[in-house]
């Protein structure tokens, strides 16, 4: 249901990238996640799939922040350059 006040999607606040040790631990769950299947069925135990998911996380965990950085400074550019409706 909409109002006549509703001018668009509410932006949202700026807020300050997420620690390393977040991105590191969804990181690590994706890959370890992505190669239980394969891992499971090749017969790799359960505890070298998660060390190699934890590797792969700690990999992966610095391009994603930096990839969140971007997106964040993207999205305040964007917030700066096109002020609300009615201001």
């Amino acid at each position: 249901m909409t109002t006549p006040d509703d001018s668009g999607p509410v932006r949202l606040p700026p807020r300050p990238p997420r620690p390393l040790f977040v991105h590191w631990a969804i990181d690590a769950a994706v890959a370890a996640l992505a190669i239980l299947f394969l891992g499971l069925i090749a017969g790799f135990s359960l505890v070298t799939i998660l060390v190699t998911g934890a590797i792969l996380g700690l990999i992966a965990a610095p391009f994603t922040r930096r990839a969140e950085i971007r997106a964040l400074a993207a999205r305040e550019r964007d917030a700066q350059e096109s002020p609300p409706d009615g201001d």
